[in-house]
């Protein structure tokens, strides 16, 4: 018996030992993973008691990290840095960071905030399948949000503010089915919101607040789970967007809504927070808003509300803030907006009977009312885009614009020659997708930032010439934009409807459709968010030797004008800010680098002026000029791959360098106008500029603020404006080679962009305290 049970003992401690070894083996697995995520995010403080004796299963959490293990398997990782944390170091690499992260299979919760991490977001975070919460914010991302992540089939969070992510929000968004929180707010998006968000039966918080979106907000009404819709900042609108009545905060403040609001806006009883200020929104001012059951916040300033308020108007008695400014009402303050001292109520800007200062004679109200022209109802509201006042006077200044269009397109066709098109045959040939195998033998002339850069464009094709003379309507006065050393410009519309921008250049004989074919290869690659791309061509040949009389290039059409017209030309009106000003610089800086490296042989000396920098609609920067090899061939320049030529008596590698440098000082005469907010007009302006930027970095913010526009003086961040100046006198060094690459400018820029983000609109955080810089990260720049 003795001797059984010491036995048993014995095979007792045996299973206990191999339990006990099996668990601290996948204990190790998992730290050791732990360990080198410490490593790749540069040992931050926060991280600082982890060593390879932690027992992290077992840790007491903090506000900065928690780890949280079922069954010996990390399932919530937590890692929040200091605010503020800058850029981590160039060698970082968020590709291998992503690649560790996936060695922990089970992670359902993954919080990575204000870590440093900079890149585009892999799309292998989607190897982590049961995540049910992803919040990656206040970071420097950038870039579309991966498709991978529409995978994630348990996704219940998805959070990724204050990063630099750019593109649309795409549509797949609307096929995670269980996705109940959606915050993509303080990014670089744009475009239109996707159709596809009403398919998010339990999405109860959407947040899209500070990016730059475009248009009608989609139909939102069959999400009957919606508690916080948060749209501020953005150009959404004109119509008030269809929601359901389960709301409990909507923030619409900052966009483009107009028209009166809808009876249901009465009928949200859950509604705590609205916030519709400074939008375009007319009608009278529903005063039930204020008697609410459970509001607590309202804000309609600055809109055009109207109608008369009464003194005996009753309150929500949960009311705290009431801001009623800068609109057209008349009437006496509801009585229940005084009675409690605790109470913030702003009205001032009205035409209220309160006799104070603050108000507008009342003859002002009633006059603006009625020109405001009020169609309130849903059905009518295309009609009430026209207000009457407006409508009157756009008709005189309208037709005034179209006779004075006329008579100067009538001289330009007088004081042009008449073309005389030769017996000519339109050729039509196919495009193929690639190069010809004996133009480019290295086949890693596509690169990454190509394949990103063309989305959203249509394939190219080639054009035949019935449809090139359709949508000038054979090339008609009024289609013509213009003529230049690069050929006449028209514009055009296809039968898809979309507007084209297409360049006429007339050929010499001498050259053969063989020829041209490889320069249309090349001009086909050149696709890019921030290139004006080309979208097609049409060859049109003489009859007797079938050379090319003229070649016709199907552009994209770029309607918003240029950069220069939104800084310092015709829409001084309504200049661009700060924060955009940074955007269409990180573009232009984008575009170049693609045309450097985004195909082999890169595309350099590309005369870069401002004015050939335009803004499509959502005010994304695109350049609409670049050195194509065909156009300097056709003006019989020299061509070395696709460089200006200037410098053949160097080696390859140092003309490609110094043609790289060419087009860094041209970057630099741009952003030196983006900075001062006015048109240079002497390389002795520039000059003496670039000095004062000069001495103006090493000097105190008052200097740097005394040279920047004044339309953005107060809304740009010191840290950002230096770093700016800093890269600006960089690019205009006399010598090339100390200037900077495209990609350290790049670096830069996108580190101007995040110091300054807290600062939009004002100086201060949300927090309303100041915002202390980053730590600057490592600088590529040298300041002579």
């Amino acid at each position: 018996m003795a001797k059984a049970f010491q036995c048993s003992a014995i095979l007792l401690c045996v299973v206990l030992v191999l339990l006990i070894s099996g668990s601290e083996q996948l204990q190790s697995s998992q730290g050791e993973i732990l360990l080198r995520i410490q490593r790749l995010l540069n040992y931050p403080s926060a991280l600082s008691s982890w060593n390879s004796t932690t027992d992290f299963c077992n840790t007491e959490p903090n506000a900065s990290v928690t780890v949280v293990c079922y069954e010996n398997s990390i399932t919530q990782l937590h890692i929040i840095g200091n605010k503020g944390t800058p850029l981590l170091p160039r060698n970082f690499s968020i590709d291998s960071f992503v690649t560790t992260l996936v060695g922990l299979p089970n992670l359902k919760v993954l919080t990575l905030v204000s870590l440093g991490l900079w890149g585009p977001l892999p799309g292998k975070i989607a190897r982590l399948s049961s995540l049910e919460i992803l919040n990656v914010s206040s970071n420097f991302l950038y870039d579309a949000v991966p498709e991978e992540i529409s995978s994630l089939a348990a996704l219940q969070s998805l959070v990724l503010d204050d990063n630099m992510f750019a593109d649309e929000v795409p549509n797949w968004i609307g096929s995670l089915p269980v996705l109940s929180v959606l915050s993509l707010k303080k990014n670089m998006l744009n475009g239109s919101l996707p159709d596809s968000l009403s398919n998010l039966d339990n999405l109860r918080v959407l947040v899209l607040s500070h990016n730059y979106f475009r248009g009608e907000v989609p139909d939102l009404s069959s999400l009957t789970n919606l508690q916080v819709l948060d749209l501020e900042d953005n150009a959404l609108g004109p119509q008030f967007p269809l929601l359901g009545n389960k709301l409990i905060s909507l923030v619409l403040s900052k966009n483009k809504f107009r028209d009166g609001l809808p009876a249901e806006v009465t009928s949200y009883y859950q509604l705590q927070r609205l916030d519709l200020s400074s939008n375009k929104f007319v009608g009278p001012f529903p005063q039930s808003l204020l008697s609410l059951p459970s509001v607590t916040y309202l804000n309609v300033a600055d809109n055009k509300f109207t109608g008369m308020l009464f003194e005996n108007q009753s309150c929500s008695a949960d009311l705290e803030f009431v801001d009623l400014s800068s609109n057209l009402m008349t009437g006496q303050l509801p009585n229940c907006l005084l009675q409690d001292s605790k109470r913030k109520v702003l009205y001032a800007a009205n035409c209220l009977a309160t006799g104070d200062e603050n108000q507008h004679p009342i003859s002002l109200c009633l006059n603006e009312a009625l020109a405001v022209g009020i169609l309130p109802q849903r059905q009518k509201r295309k009609a009430s885009k026209e207000t009457i006042a407006f409508g009157v006077i756009g008709g005189i200044v309208g037709g005034i614009a179209l006779v004075g269009l006329i008579y100067l397109a009538v001289r330009k066709v007088k004081s042009r020659k008449t073309i005389k098109r030769p017996n000519t045959r339109l050729i039509a040939e196919n495009s193929s997708t690639g190069y010809p195998s004996n133009l480019l033998p290295d086949a890693r002339y596509i690169s990454q930032t190509m394949k990103l850069g063309a989305l959203g464009l249509p394939p190219y094709r080639t054009f035949s010439l019935e449809e090139v003379e359709e949508a000038t309507n054979n090339f008609d006065t009024y289609a013509f934009m213009g003529e230049g050393s690069q050929g006449q410009m028209y514009r055009g519309r296809l039968k898809d409807g979309s507007l084209v921008a297409i360049r006429c250049l007339k050929m010499k004989r001498s050259h053969s459709t063989q020829n041209f074919m490889h320069h249309i290869e090349l001009i086909s690659k050149l696709r890019h968010r921030h290139l004006v791309s080309a979208l097609g061509h049409c060859f049109e040949c003489y009859l007797d030797d079938s050379s090319v009389s003229r070649i016709f290039l199907v552009f994209e059409y770029v309607p918003n004008g240029t950069l220069r017209s939104w800084i310092s030309g015709g829409h001084a009106w309504q200049k661009l800010q700060w924060t955009h000003r940074i955007a269409a610089a990180i573009g232009v800086a984008k575009g170049i680098q693609f045309l450097h490296t985004g195909i082999v042989p890169g595309v350099y000396s590309n005369n870069l002026k401002i004015t050939d920098v335009l803004l499509d609609q959502n005010l994304v920067a695109k350049i609409s000029s670049y050195n194509l090899p065909l156009l300097a061939e056709n003006k019989g320049m020299l061509v070395h791959g696709t460089s200006s030529g200037a410098s053949k008596d160097l080696s390859t590698s140092a003309r490609i360098n110094q043609d790289q440098k060419v087009d860094v000082y041209d970057f630099g005469l741009i952003l030196l106008e983006i900075i001062v907010g006015r048109s240079l007009t002497s390389k002795n302006e520039v000059r003496v500029l670039k000095d004062q930027l000069q001495a103006s970095i090493t000097s105190d913010d008052t200097a740097r603020s005394s040279t920047v526009d004044p339309v953005v003086r107060r809304s740009c961040s010191d840290q950002s404006l230096k770093t700016m100046m800093e890269i600006c006198v960089s690019c205009l060094l006399k010598n090339p080679a100390d200037r900077p690459s495209v990609e350290d400018i790049l670096w830069n820029l996108q580190y101007a962009a995040q110091v300054q983000d807290p600062w939009r609109g004002d100086s201060q955080s949300s927090e309303g305290s100041p915002v202390s810089p980053a730590i600057r990260p490592r600088l590529h720049i040298t300041i002579h």
